[in-house]
């Protein structure tokens, strides 16, 4: 069993406030060091456990598990110069604060609304989650008991009622804030399964924190726990009905009024530590009492700015302090070099595998797959910080033993550590998005349903693309089904932006007070919302993501590749200014454009809005310029299926090329295919523009008046901006046009070079070019199956394919 230890305090002034020694002289300096010690290597761990997609909390534990006897803490010297006894006890105070404050952003971070209104396929599988752990549990701790010094039960607890507690409870807790950053790094928050493990990991966390209220108190209060859990009842009850809304009310005034400074929010950190307080004496914990006052404070722009103002000092100093103190409890030496390593390592499996079944079981029910039912299952195996708040609660009160603790603490270990492992091996290998004919508007059937999935940052973006995706002539025959994808810019805690993301804002206490994200999106959902009820051949679904732009281009992929698209429109990087220009809104939404369209798992569309009419109110004049190439045929696509609306007159003008301009390219080959490989490249192309530009006049401008088709020559390179010109003179309000990656043409290969928006192509970029005097709004297209977007010199943000232009690779990390 562990000893107590007792600290021997000499009180130097006791008639003073430091009544022992200088604080400031001595004292003080020793925490700073150890503060920034912990840090320094946790931050170290951190970038080292990064590539693997391992949860920050791992990379602190680590830090004290180095200092492990085993590891540095085998030399005492070493140790003692880092952790002296006389600083143990001000670490100790520290890192209590620190958990306290990372309960209390948990609580702050939950989504209410999710959870009041939880479905059923969620909540039924974070029961079984819980009650299959809780029947097993016990079960595995007498295996334990029995196993462990071949039934020598002295050398572990001879008390089994509390420890069967703890053991039982650390088996069934999930911890919601690391599966959240653990599906944001593994890039599945936005497909089936991540969205079923996130709404069912917040139940979880949140019956998880019911449980510990409820039961930790039988372990560390014995006869008096009843009275401990009834007082506490009651004080969440008095929080939820009676302070909650006095508290949400002036909140909400002084955010309206933008009244917050340093000092005010000093009051809120002040009611988180008497809440602390108040659950500390009843008898419970101090983090439940801060969880409850997160929980019940308003959520959007105030949260938002406690969180960026507070969440660096409480989550990444003070907190790293108490994980590396549970980390250094971790003495393995205690059990793995036992006689009876096997048994133990058994116990272990099985403790890791209770959860998993439990759900799995669940999962079966509601008719998953076994392979998403397992990684569902090992995803709420996760374990957070309520986990290693049990354990340091059994450590203090020495409820289990050494030998108990560490079985017990690898266990957790083990869970968290695995999920990235297994995830990346049996759901989201490397893989190639199945090549398929429905993801490109070309092969679609007249008749079939298109699937769009619109990417828009704000609800400017949002008018926009609606009034594109009206003019696709939407009919019963020919529906529409359009996947409104808010794109979130993750900053700071992942947990925190997806729970505020999951709902409406509008349903959430404070709904007044939005940050400016949650503004957008409810404007965006307002917007789109109204766009599917105006129509009863558009069904439209909104969506959030919310990730690192650096990364968010593969979410987009996942949602594409998941709601099985023909079709991706994204936003532009300028829009309309006052004065009729356009003007750069973010060079990072360029970024995302040219990622998305470098291995798009189906065709991409960019949009140039200069203010597009909506078709309900004006008859549309759209005019498609086909060069050749595979861009440029579903081009032609897209406007062949827009000029079905009775509103909509179409003009297609086709360049042909001669002399140098029909010059054949070799830049999108490769070196050893040479020039030979392009002209075979290039003939067949011709032959597939011909055969669909000869279908397309024979079935569209032979029997409609309003589309129109005519051919102009094109002799060099100078030719090319000059007929642009002269089309543009006389007006429309679309251009529909290819990108042209896969063009072959010399001449618009060397004009590439000079482009200011390469990603638009030679004749996009010189339409939404502000010199060239257009007025019109721009669609550029590129088609799904041809190695993505190369960009050479151009693409600083997005490497080049090497599979050749015939071979779509998609890699999934």
């Amino acid at each position: 069993m562990v000893s107590p230890a007792c600290y021997n305090i000499n009180l130097i002034n006791p008639s003073r406030i430091w009544q022992t020694d200088n604080v400031l002289k001595n004292e003080l300096p020793i925490l700073a060091f150890q503060v920034g010690f912990v840090v320094l290597i946790s931050r170290m761990f951190f970038f080292i456990y990064r590539p693997l997609h391992l949860p920050r909390i791992l990379s602190q534990l680590s830090v004290g598990f180095l200092l492990t006897p085993p590891l540095i803490g085998r030399f005492t010297k070493v140790f003692t110069f880092i952790f002296p006894v006389e600083g143990v006890l001000n670490v100790e105070v520290l890192s209590h604060i620190g958990i306290i404050y990372y309960a209390f952003l948990s609580g702050l971070e939950m989504n209410l609304n999710v959870i009041l209104h939880v479905k059923k396929k969620a909540g039924s599988i974070a029961i079984a989650g819980i009650v299959f752990p809780t029947v097993m549990g016990p079960l595995i701790y007498k295996l334990h008991r029995k196993t462990y010094g071949d039934g020598d039960q002295k050398a572990v607890e001879p008390s089994a009622t509390s420890a069967y507690v703890l053991w039982t409870l650390v088996l069934t807790v999930t911890g919601f804030p690391v599966i959240a950053h653990s599906l944001s790094e593994l890039k599945l928050l936005y497909t089936g399964l991540g969205e079923v493990a996130l709404t069912t990991s917040m139940v979880s966390d949140t019956y998880a924190w019911l449980l510990f209220t409820l039961f930790v108190p039988f372990s560390i209060n014995d006869s008096r726990a009843i009275y401990s859990v009834l007082s506490t009842i009651i004080f969440v009850v008095v929080c939820i009905f009676i302070v909650r809304p006095i508290i949400v009310n002036v909140i909400d005034r002084m955010t309206e009024r933008d009244e917050w400074d340093d000092n005010k929010l000093l009051f809120v950190v002040m009611g988180l530590l008497v809440c602390s307080h108040i659950t500390d004496i009843l008898g419970t914990h101090g983090v439940v009492g801060a969880f409850v006052y997160g929980l019940i404070l308003p959520h959007g722009k105030f949260a938002d700015k406690v969180v960026s103002i507070s969440d660096d000092f409480g989550s990444g100093f003070l907190a790293p302090l108490f994980f590396s103190g549970t980390g250094m409890r971790l003495m393995v030496s205690a059990v793995f070099v036992q006689h009876n390593v096997f048994m133990t390592v058994i116990v272990i499996i099985l403790m890791c595998s209770v959860k998993i079944l439990g759900t799995m079981f669940a999962a079966f029910f509601f008719g998953m797959r076994t392979r998403d039912s397992f990684a569902l299952g090992v995803i709420l195996n996760t374990k957070g910080a309520i986990a290693l708040i049990m354990l340091n609660i059994a450590w203090d009160r020495s409820i289990l033993s050494v030998p108990t603790y560490v079985v017990l603490s690898s266990s957790v270990l083990l869970m968290t550590v695995v999920v990235s492992p297994i995830i990346n091996a049996i759901y989201k290998p490397r893989k190639r998005f199945e090549q398929n004919k429905l993801k490109t508007v070309q092969k679609l059937r007249n008749d079939a349903e298109l699937r769009i999935l619109a990417c828009v940052h704000n609800t400017r973006q949002a008018t926009g693309i609606i009034s594109l995706i009206e003019s696709f002539n939407a009919t019963r025959l020919s529906p529409l089904h359009v996947f409104a994808l808010h794109l979130v810019e993750l900053t700071g805690r992942a947990a925190a932006l997806v729970a505020a993301h999951m709902e409406k804002p509008s349903g959430q206490p404070g709904a007044q007070n939005l940050t400016q994200s949650q503004v957008e999106q409810e404007g965006i959902n307002s917007t789109f919302e109204a766009f599917g009820e105006a129509y009863d051949a558009i069904r439209v679904q909104t969506l959030n993501v919310v990730s690192a732009f650096e990364t968010i281009h593969e979410d987009i992929y996942n949602s594409a590749n998941e709601k099985r698209t023909s079709l991706i429109i994204i936003p532009f990087h300028k829009q309309l200014s006052s004065e009729g220009a356009l003007e750069t809104t973010s060079v990072v939404y360029r970024d995302i454009n040219m990622n998305i369209m470098h291995s798009a798992p189906c065709s991409v569309g960019i949009f140039v809005d200069r203010d597009i009419s909506s078709i309900s109110k004006a008859n549309i004049c759209i005019r498609m310029i086909f060069v050749g190439g595979p861009d440029d045929r579903e081009a032609i696509a897209v406007a062949w299926r827009m000029a079905g609306h009775p509103g909509i007159n179409l003009s297609v003008v086709r360049m042909l090329l001669f002399d140098e301009a029909a010059a054949v390219g070799t830049s999108i080959h490769d070196e050893s295919q040479g020039i030979l490989s392009a002209v075979m490249d290039n003939d067949k192309q011709k032959e597939l523009d011909d055969e669909y530009v000869n279908s397309f006049r024979l079935t569209a401008v032979n029997n409609d008046d309003s589309i129109t088709y005519s051919e102009i020559g094109v002799h060099s390179g100078e030719d090319i901006p000059k007929i642009i010109n002269e089309i543009d003179s006389y007006g429309c309000d679309l251009y529909i046009v290819g990108q042209g990656n896969c063009r072959n043409s010399q001449v618009f290969s060397d004009m590439l070079e000079w482009c200011d928006c390469s990603e638009l192509g030679v004749i996009g970029d010189i339409l939404a070019s502000n010199n060239s005097g257009s007025r019109s709004s721009v669609l550029v297209v590129q088609q799904y199956g041809y190695g993505g977007m190369v960009l050479g010199k151009h693409s600083n943000n997005v490497s080049t394919n090497e599979d050749g232009s015939k071979t779509l690779v998609v890699k999934s990390e």
